[in-house]
């Protein structure tokens, strides 16, 4: 929020002004001076001087006069209405008005002219005073009466004076002000002054006083960039950082899982079968079968590392390899039964060693454990579009052309999965459903919120990958695709190894 829409007031109002005493002893020398010239310039006998009783009380105490004596009282009186009338005027010449004003003022008044014979009328003439016509801008009501503020050109009752955050009145000598509402200094705060998302702590400002801070391009995860290297754990599957009200699952390789993304997610290769089953229909779908029947097998992040090392062709520019298409024989340990929670971490994994031999260009399909079913299912559509190249005889393509088309393929099944538009294509939805109760979207036909969300942000990724191979790769291809469709630019990619201009 730029600083011209808010503004810290420092000490906009002030108590007492003028106090009690301080205006008695002010009228005392408006009227020693009014008394003292009328001794000497009409005879006034010391015997009527205004006697003070007390220190609160005065009276003064008229004397019989005469018809001249009257004719001069009444001058005398005029004279003694306009002194406390300049005096108060004065008093209205204070910087903005900002002062309280008291009953005791009247009360001053009330005594001053208490033996005379007209009432003297509350505060100053209208002409300097009119305080009869001050409406409360909080209540809209008649000020009235008793203690007032007058603050930023307007008044208020000491009660209506309000924060707009809070609603409780301001009594501070300090306020905030913005966008013509009044806010306590800490109300103010806490509504501006951006919070981290992670610790849920005020985002420091930095070395030149600014509020530094990082924020993830699609969730809007806002937070101090302190935790990007304070070993705050990352959702491998969303990339969102753990919040220190919600613990992430540790799935035991190093990687970490929020809870929204564990709801759907697929812990072990019998889970998995029935959604690559169901992509294989999306590929037969878009003419696109595949006949050889290609091994899958869910894996941890180990074993994909040693089978990423094993395997002599592939391109992998990703530190988090996350899928891998086999055309070498090896031996490959599948996670065989989803292992429970325990705690804030699993536990009771079965693993299963498995000889993996080739029986056509493609050995198997290996997709790394515990990620959602949207993401499971992007990798796998990714990955089957490397054999079907492989089966095809698509060969020696550069990687970002391989990997370009392979990425399209992964982004065309999402679209099917997460966008309304794309319902009348082949969906996995129904075929994808698993006995685990985590999957109950799917089996009612429906996603819940958070997992389209993900699906949209798995799409996000793939269509902003910086990388040259499979982010500028999947924009040339998309485009390509785009204008001249799927099977015009697979031709082309099969004759000349490259996308249509």
């Amino acid at each position: 929020m730029s600083s011209s829409s808010i503004n810290h007031l420092s000490q906009p109002c002030i108590y007492g002004l003028s106090s009690y005493a301080e205006r008695k002893s002010r009228f005392m020398k408006w009227l020693s001076k009014l008394f003292k010239g009328g001794s000497s310039s009409r005879g006034v006998t010391s015997g009527h001087q205004p006697q003070f009783l007390g220190d609160e009380n005065m009276v003064w105490r008229a004397p019989v006069r005469s018809l001249d004596d009257r004719s001069r009282a009444n001058k005398e009186k005029e004279e003694l209405d306009r002194a406390i009338a300049l005096s108060l005027a004065e008093d209205l010449k204070r910087p903005q008005g900002y002062r309280w004003r008291s009953d005791h003022d009247e009360d001053l008044g009330s005594s001053l002219h208490g033996n005379l014979s007209s009432p003297y009328p509350p505060y100053a003439p209208r002409e300097y005073y009119p305080r009869s016509y001050l409406i409360c801008s909080g209540c809209n009501r008649e000020i009235g009466t008793g203690n007032y503020l007058g603050c930023m050109g307007t008044f208020f009752h000491p009660d209506c004076f309000r924060c707009h955050a809070c609603g409780s009145p301001i009594t501070e000598f300090e306020f905030s002000l913005s966008g013509g509402y009044s806010y306590h200094k800490s109300c103010f705060k806490e509504l501006a002054h951006p919070k981290c998302e992670v610790c849920h702590q005020f985002i420091p400002t930095n070395g030149a006083g600014l509020i530094e801070y990082r924020c993830h391009p699609f969730w809007s995860q806002k937070y101090c960039p302190s935790h990007e290297y304070d070993k705050t754990p990352r959702c491998c599957s969303c990339e969102r950082l753990e919040s220190r009200s919600a613990r992430y699952i540790s799935l035991g390789d190093g990687r970490s899982l929020c809870l929204e993304c564990m709801e759907s997610a697929i812990m072990d290769t019998g889970d998995c079968q029935p959604l690559y089953h169901a992509i294989r229909d999306y590929f037969e779908g878009m003419n696109m079968r595949i006949d050889q029947q290609i091994p899958m097998l869910l894996v941890e992040r180990q074993a994909l590392n040693e089978a990423i090392e094993g395997e002599k062709q592939g391109f992998h520019h990703m530190p988090e390899t996350r899928g891998l298409c086999l055309s070498e024989e090896q031996t490959v340990t599948s996670i065989l039964r989803r292992p429970r929670f325990g705690g804030h971490s699993l536990v009771g994994m079965t693993r299963q060693p498995q000889k993996l031999t080739r029986k056509c260009e493609v050995t198997a399909i290996l997709v790394l454990y515990g990620l959602p079913r949207l993401l499971t299912g992007a990798i796998l559509a990714h990955e089957l579009m490397h054999a079907w190249l492989r089966l095809k005889g698509y060969r020696n393509l550069n990687p970002q052309v391989e990997e370009g088309i392979c990425q399209v393929l992964s982004h065309l099944w999402l679209e099917s999965e997460v966008m309304p538009e794309f319902r009348n294509m082949p969906s996995t939805s129904a075929a994808s459903s698993s006995s685990s109760s985590t999957w109950s979207s799917s089996k009612k036909g429906g996603k819940s919120h958070i997992e389209s969300k993900l699906g949209e942000f798995f799409m996000h990724q793939i269509a902003n990958d910086a990388s040259p191979a499979y982010g500028e790769g999947f924009r040339a291809a998309n485009a390509a695709v785009k204008k001249y469709g799927l099977r015009r630019t697979l031709d082309h990619i099969r004759e000349n190894r490259s996308f249509p201009e």
